[in-house]
């Protein structure tokens, strides 16, 4: 495996990290069952990878190596109506953002499809496999239940010849679809329903993505994974706590079969998150029916929604590092915990700039019409090395319209009539008039201005309670802004039964009117900025030099951090 610098620095490379799995590869290594350790992601490219994924991908890439191994990305494309080129890009283009990467070792299922049809025949031809005419219904009532046993198939103790010759017609396509499947003969009383004669292989007409049609008939899940991994050489199969149960059937076929190595499969907890569905058919149901505008809408949590919106990735690797594995409960986390993460990367990275969302013009009167001066803006207050820059001031200006109430409640302290007001990096200012329009609403301010206190600073030592950024009006830029909410409105979505029922309808607010500063038409699609006061944005794909659009990634009030003040007490 290549390696690769954007790993997060708070990954240690193996020795200071502990939990069960590093635990178990670590032994194995000692106790020489590894020579070299090889893991594996086996994504199935029927959808978007989504916040569930990092998991695995993380603990996949990081184990192989931090032992010193590789780490295998392959594609489990056995479902050829659901998978597509796309999918399989957008995955690959998603994990070399969160820092890793496969170098050589990219694979897929069906680079396997004539050797586990070969081996199908050798379960065949060892009397462990059969070919079934029930149909899926009739099976699934054939399996029995978790307190009552199954019951035999009528096609169970179809002799070994007539099996390979059904087997062989199946492939050549000469059955419809749903006609036949291939069984192994395993044991229909076993109290693992998962061992009770599992079907193998299905018949199933359709074009693949990479084999076309020279196959109608494709291995479930279960046979071409432990098999997959058997050729491949993995070492360690790190599967989620669902696939537990599935581990007799793994062990099953790998000692029945001659494949080439021994792998093991080991299971970890799955992580969810409160305000958060992950399962790739509803996400792919609001794709289709139009609730979101893609797998890539900055409210899903997907991945690439993620990259959309601004999310570093050393944010969410930074999470990670956080969350334990789990033994055999499930993992859970609060989505502020991931944006308490992601809020500390962009604090101490990201660029401090001027935006204006909500505009209300101010004017200052003593101010000399048509001067501009610059005046020094700080980059990053974190960060020295980030410099500053030059931020035009003119006489007339743009401030937001929040930042002004013209009978304002005690607790109030930006501007309002007769106040006085710090411009951040400029002058201090005082609202000496309000303009109204015909309808009684706000339309401007006119101001005066201190000469004394450019920079921010008086003189003679008077602090304003408070600091307002601010636009030219000459050279402000005009922009689409999207504010995102959580795409649902509770934190356990669809626990009264309904998903639909707990989509939020204002996740998303688009304002149209908004002003940011000229520098922010250079900023390049990724690259996160602080619009100061308001959060942090990033520019969306479908921003163009003129119609820029920025897609809010985070608020700046950081709850979780909050949450664990107040539970650390005094």
């Amino acid at each position: 495996m290549t390696s690769d610098s954007r790993v997060s620095s708070r990954t240690p490379a193996s020795p200071e990290r502990r939990d069960f799995i590093r635990e178990i590869v670590a032994a194995d290594v000692r106790e020489g069952r590894a020579s070299e350790v090889v893991t594996r992601f086996p994504p199935e490219p029927n959808g978007y990878l989504h916040l569930g994924h990092p998991k695995a991908i993380a603990l996949n890439f990081g184990i192989a190596q931090e032992f010193g191994g590789r780490c295998h990305l392959r594609f489990d494309d056995t479902n050829p109506i659901k998978e597509e080129q796309e999918y399989i890009d957008s995955i690959q283009e998603d994990i070399r953002w969160l820092g890793f990467d496969w170098g050589e070792h990219l694979y897929f299922a069906s680079d396997y499809f004539h050797q586990l049809y070969d081996w199908a025949v050798h379960l065949i031809k060892a009397g462990q496999a059969y070919v079934d005419d029930l149909s899926a219904d009739k099976i699934r009532e054939h399996r029995g239940t978790l307190t009552e046993p199954g019951k035999n198939s009528p096609w169970r103790d179809r002799s070994i010849d007539e099996n390979l010759n059904l087997f062989e017609r199946m492939r050549a396509g000469e059955f419809p679809d749903g006609a036949r499947v291939l069984r192994a003969k395993i044991d229909m009383a076993s109290p693992n329903i998962n061992m009770r004669d599992p079907v193998l292989y299905r018949i199933l007409h359709a074009t693949h993505p990479r084999t076309g049609d020279e196959w109608c008939i494709y291995p479930l899940y279960d046979f071409a994974h432990g098999q997959s991994d058997a050729i491949e050489g993995i070492t360690h199969s790190l599967c989620t706590l669902e696939f537990e149960d599935h581990r007799p059937l793994y062990d099953w076929l790998i000692e029945n079969l001659p494949v080439p190595s021994r792998p093991h499969q080991y299971e970890f907890a799955r992580l969810n998150f409160t305000y958060t569905v992950l399962s790739k058919r509803f996400l792919g149901r609001l794709v289709s029916e139009g609730h979101v505008r893609g797998w890539d809408d900055p409210r899903m949590p997907t991945l690439s929604a993620l990259r959309r919106r601004g999310f570093p990735p050393e944010g969410l690797r930074n999470f990670l590092d956080m969350v334990s594995l789990g033994g055999k409960g499930t993992s859970a986390a609060e989505i502020e915990m991931l944006e308490h993460e992601v809020r500390d990367v962009l604090n101490r990275r990201a660029l401090r700039r001027f935006a204006v969302l909500r505009p209300l013009r101010l004017v200052i009167e003593n101010y000399p019409e048509g001067q501009v001066e610059e005046v020094e803006a700080v980059n990053n207050p974190e960060d020295p090395s980030a410099g500053t820059r030059k931020a035009p001031f003119a006489r007339e200006l743009w401030i937001e319209r929040d930042d002004f109430m013209e009978d304002p409640p005690r607790k109030f302290f930006r501007l309002a009539p007769g106040r006085e007001v710090r411009l951040r990096y400029a002058y201090f200012v005082t609202c000496t008039d309000v303009v109204k329009d015909a309808s009684g609403e706000i339309v401007e301010l006119r101001c005066a201005y201190d000469p004394e206190t450019r920079g921010g600073d008086a003189p003679d030592g008077r602090r304003p309670k408070a600091t307002l950024h601010w636009l030219s009006s000459e050279h402000a830029v005009p922009a689409q802004v999207r504010i995102y909410d959580r795409l649902f409105t509770r934190p356990d979505p669809g626990a009264d039964g309904d998903l639909y029922a707990d989509l939020n309808p204002n996740s998303e607010t688009v304002l149209q009117e908004c002003l940011v500063e000229p520098a922010l038409t250079e900023l390049p699609v990724g690259e996160t900025v602080q619009f100061e006061r308001l959060g942090y944005f990033c520019p969306d794909p479908d921003s163009t030099p003129g119609g820029l659009v920025f897609n809010r990634t985070l608020g700046l009030r950081d709850t979780w951090a909050k949450l664990q003040a107040q539970a650390a007490g005094p």
